[in-house]
């Protein structure tokens, strides 16, 4: 006769493999999913970054080539046919203003104030455009307004406050206070943030303006 046990295990492994059987019946489509979408997202993922380099390359070519133009009017033209998705938007605003100002600078300003105050820019881009338009614009701008928005940007932080803190001192030189401008500058050159080429210009003025920049 067969061991009572071993017909016994024999047919509780015979059980196991039925419920595992039907476990995978109908539970297996689930693994399978599991698998495509890694396969999947991996192969998106990797489709979509390639997407985004050949838009971005294609939207390089496109400016470069609105830029060959020989007249500014004809760059302002091509670049406006360029079609542009978020932050490249931006660019062409800013690109096209400064075709602008070779012909039509009011209209170059109207479009530096609009890329200042469109929230749907990048904050780096919308400053940008604000302190474009606060050099360019120069006394054609109030002179309050021009205040304000310098203070906006010189603000401890912002990306482009180093510029901004010398067009500042530039706007106390036009209200006629040379030592307030001095001290601003002299303030300027002891920030760690200050590019080569600003250092050299705010020193140089300083020291055309009778400062001491010895100990910075």
């Amino acid at each position: 006769m067969s061991n009572p046990d071993s017909f016994f295990n024999e047919v509780t492994e015979e059980l196991r493999r039925d419920r595992m059987i039907g476990y995978l019946r109908k539970y297996g489509w689930i693994a399978v999913l599991a698998v495509l979408l890694i396969v999947g997202g991996t192969g998106w993922n990797e489709w979509r970054k390639a997407t985004d380099r050949a838009n971005a390359e294609a939207f390089g070519d496109a400016v470069l080539a609105a830029l060959e133009n020989n007249e500014p009017s004809e760059r302002v033209s091509a670049l406006a046919q360029i079609d542009t998705t978020g932050a490249q938007a931006g660019l062409i605003q800013l690109l096209s203003a400064g075709e602008l100002m070779e012909t039509d600078r009011a209209a170059a300003l109207a479009a530096l104030a609009a890329a200042s105050e469109d929230t749907a820019l990048p904050d780096a881009y919308r400053q940008l455009a604000a302190l474009k338009r606060v050099i360019a614009g120069g006394s054609d701008i109030p002179l309050a307004e021009r205040e304000a928005l310098l203070a906006g940007l010189s603000q401890p932080g912002q990306p482009l406050r180093p510029m901004a803190l010398e067009q500042t001192a530039l706007l106390q030189l036009e209200q006629g206070n040379p030592e307030t401008a001095i001290e601003i500058m002299t303030d300027l050159l002891s920030q760690s943030d200050v590019t080569d080429t600003l250092r050299r210009r705010v020193t140089q003025l300083v020291v055309a303006l009778g400062g001491d920049v010895a100990s910075r």
